[in-house]
């Protein structure tokens, strides 16, 4: 039976429809204080299941305990009679799925809040002990930017053969994980596989395993790897985790939020809507914005690549607050990631000196080592010249197939050098040891060598 405009059920009285899912249909109601609510009620097949209506029951009390500003909580429920409803927290705003099909994917600034805001909103979901089970962007509403999850918990409780052979969906083909799509329990991991679906798609605009029949999406889901061209640098790396397809890899929400915590965002809300107001004017002229690398996290500068000359002019930062002209001139921009520390002046970023370490690492393996071949083989000359002989040939020919990589993959001139001399230098060394010095006192060094080397490896 469908329900009217102006009815009453139970102690609400609905308002309007606001539309209907795969478990019930959504109207906006009053309850006896005058407060606006949204009422669900199930439809006919799944309220009379009576096994998932006693399941239902079982959760909703545990679905109450979820209190958070991401979350549409459950204020109320009656499973009881010809008409079983629940009753949430009423959200105004846009689905997800709406505001990408009109506005286009979901960028910059606005993206961020969308995955720090999800992120923390499953984390309060299974903080509780709940599963969210169907998260997807059309259970995502979109309030003055902020993202809400709705409808958390009420798949897994209503997860009855009754139920699905009576035609309600349990979850939507291409937000499923690998392991619901094979039968498996449905836990945490996967609602973080559907929150990397979910952000996927508001970052490009596409379903990250492409759309089709539910037989082929799922398939694609199992066997193949998500489509995430597209998707912003500092945030694909933690949508692949998301989407691996073995559960156990897959990041926890709270993991997701702190790596996202700190992630810098436009300050006041009407300081906000002129950014976006700003960026979405710029879309027609070729307009890319940039975080400038200084104090203040919330300014931007617009560069107009479609002139020559690609003048910078700083769009959202008051002129009392802007730095003088001659310390603009000697501030680069740059991206600053959700979970990178800030780069101080003058500091190299982390990949700049893990680089650098990498190179102090190679040199000093290359030296330590030709040392040693070099010592060893002068020991083994007098009794085992073959030995000695093998020794240098090998060390020698390593050092150059790393110099030939050096110059033809790397480009690395300094790393060809140091490989050249270095496999010179073992050679020339172990002559000058083995004529110098007698083979038991080039025995005690290597030995006192080993031995300090075994001591060192010990300790640490």
């Amino acid at each position: 039976m469908v329900a009217t405009d102006g009815e009453r059920l139970g102690p609400y009285r609905l308002l309007s429809r606001l539309g209907a899912g795969g478990f019930g249909e959504v109207h906006l109601a009053l309850d006896p204080r005058g407060r606006t609510v949204a009422v669900k009620i199930l439809h006919p097949h799944v309220a009379a299941d009576e096994t998932a209506l006693t399941r239902l029951a079982r959760e909703v009390e545990t679905m109450r305990l979820v209190q958070g500003p991401r979350v549409a909580e459950v204020l109320d429920a009656s499973l009881e009679g010809p008409r079983p409803y629940l009753v949430t927290r009423y959200v105004q705003g846009r689905p997800l799925s709406a505001v990408v099909a009109a506005d286009g994917p979901v960028v910059g600034d606005d993206l961020v809040r969308l995955a720090r805001g999800l992120a923390e909103a499953l984390a309060t979901v299974h903080a509780a002990g709940v599963v969210h089970r169907d998260l997807k962007p059309a259970n995502v509403i979109l309030t003055d930017g902020e993202p809400v999850v709705i409808d958390f918990g009420i798949a897994s409780a209503l997860d009855s053969p009754s139920v699905t052979a009576s035609g309600a969906v349990l979850g939507t083909p291409g937000y499923l994980a690998p392991e619901v799509l094979e039968g498996a329990e449905a836990g945490p991991e996967a609602d973080v596989f559907a929150l990397g679906a979910t952000l996927a798609y508001a970052a490009t605009g596409r379903h990250p395993y492409g759309t089709g029949p539910a037989s082929a999406v799922g398939y694609r889901v199992v066997h193949h790897s998500p489509d995430l061209d597209g998707v912003p640098g500092w945030l694909e790396p933690t949508l692949g985790r998301c989407l691996l397809r073995v559960p156990a890899d897959r990041p926890s929400a709270d993991m997701i939020v702190e790596r996202l915590d700190g992630t810098p965002v436009a300050g006041p809300a009407g300081h906000r809507h002129e950014e976006v107001g700003a960026r979405k004017s710029a879309r027609g002229r070729g307009v890319r914005r940039r975080r400038v690398g200084f104090r203040d996290p919330s300014p931007f500068v617009e560069a107009d690549l479609s002139d020559a000359g690609a003048r910078h002019r700083d769009v959202s930062v008051p002129e009392s607050r802007r730095p003088a002209d001659t310390g603009m001139q000697d501030l680069s921009t740059r991206e600053w990631r959700p979970g990178e520390p800030r780069r101080a002046a003058g500091r190299p970023s982390p990949e700049e000196a893990f680089a650098r370490r990498r190179v102090v690492l190679h040199r000093r393996w290359v030296v330590g080592t030709g040392l040693f071949v070099s010592l060893l083989a002068a020991t083994a000359r007098e009794p085992l010249p073959e030995v000695a002989l093998l020794l240098l040939t090998g060390y020698g020919s390593v050092m150059l197939v790393d110099a030939g990589i050096a110059l033809f993959a790397r480009r690395d001139r300094g790393r060809m050098i140091l490989d050249l001399a270095a496999g010179a230098g073992a050679v020339a060394l172990g002559a000058v040891l083995s004529t110098f010095f007698s083979t038991l006192t080039l025995a005690l060094v290597l030995g006192t060598v080993v031995f300090v080397l075994v001591g060192i490896l010990v300790a640490s």
